[in-house]
């Protein structure tokens, strides 16, 4: 049986980190903004269709039809944005505990073990910085060499007094991609906050038309096949915490993956009932048209979990062990 994991912004929610609303309420503070009031009109509007990626989507589409008259505002709001996630990444440095109890058997890293792959489609360092270390061969028992970013290798960190956070370094892309033996590999989905491109350019997806982005970054169209790789593997099994499914590049191989024999666990404050609050013809009054996720769901999902992991790996017997029975069969 494979096991794999998919994460979204969910779950490092778990930390303090922020979702959409709180990335919203973040950059209509930020200097940029403030002194931009076609650039708040902006965000104003996206909040209302989907947050701030939509805004600048945007700004994206406004900057290829007529560069000069759309570069400044198009450069304010990623420098806000780039700073949204310095705050947000220094705050997990001052972590002092990534566990929520101390019991071996009941942490988040030993958790995370279990999965022969994690997918991840955040861009913090949360995961770098807390569990990407020593502590993976160590806590597997001999089974694993180490962690994995697949396909990347960090530069000297700027930080020497602490060496072993890969977070404090600076990744750029390998001239050739692999998964090592013995390795477990997380493959960023949308590029990392410290990752870079050869040209020097941030290394991460954000805004409108995401597909086509990733597939000019050579490291990420390989990640995308993988992800369709693991998925489309014989026994397996994808446990999806925190991912709200708007993003069709994300979507659509999981749904192609369950019509195959795919099973999902669903760790959401929806639970089961995510699938069903995403379809707009739902609400009342409206003729119900049942959607592919819906279908997905009612196909492929082996189980299903509404808590936080705050109380999950904490002191919640009961949802723990039913989140456990994943890795059963």
């Amino acid at each position: 049986m494979n096991h794999i994991l998919l994460l979204g912004a969910g779950f490092s929610r778990n930390w303090g980190g922020w979702l959409a609303k709180d990335a919203f309420d973040y950059l209509l503070g930020c200097a940029e903004v403030q002194s931009d009031s076609e650039l708040q009109n902006l965000l104003w509007r996206a909040q209302e269709t989907g947050g701030f990626e939509y805004a600048l989507a945007d700004i994206q589409a406004a900057y290829i039809r007529d560069p000069s008259a759309h570069e400044r505002r198009l450069h304010a709001l990623q420098i806000a944005v780039e700073r949204m996630f310095q705050d947000m990444n220094e705050a997990y440095f001052e972590l002092i505990n990534f566990e929520f109890q101390q019991d071996l058997a009941r942490t988040v890293r030993t958790f995370l073990l279990r999965f022969d792959a994690i997918f991840t489609l955040n861009q913090d360092l949360l995961l770098d910085h807390h569990y990407l270390n020593a502590n993976v061969s160590l806590g597997s028992g001999g089974r694993l060499n180490g962690p994995q970013l697949p396909g990347m290798r960090p530069l000297p960190a700027n930080e020497v007094f602490i060496p072993d956070t890969w977070a404090r370094h600076i990744w750029i892309p390998e001239s050739t991609f692999r998964v090592e033996p013995r390795y477990q590999p997380c493959f960023k989905l949308h590029g990392s906050s410290n990752w870079r491109a050869a040209n020097g350019s941030p290394l991460l997806i954000i805004g409108g038309n995401k597909a086509a982005t990733i597939h000019s970054h050579p490291i990420l169209r390989w990640y995308a096949q993988q992800f369709e790789d693991y998925l489309s593997r014989p026994n397996t099994r994808l446990m999806i915490i925190g991912y709200g499914f708007m993003d069709s590049h994300i979507t659509d191989p999981i749904l192609k993956a369950v019509e195959s024999g795919l099973k999902l666990f669903i760790i959401d404050h929806k639970g089961a009932d995510l699938a069903k609050s995403l379809n707009p013809t739902r609400l009342s009054g409206r003729i119900i048209v049942r959607t592919p996720l819906e279908t997905a769901f009612e196909r492929g999902l082996i189980g299903s979990s509404s808590r936080d992991l705050s109380s999950i790996f904490k002191d919640d017997t009961v949802e723990f062990n039913k989140v456990m029975r994943f890795f059963q069969g």
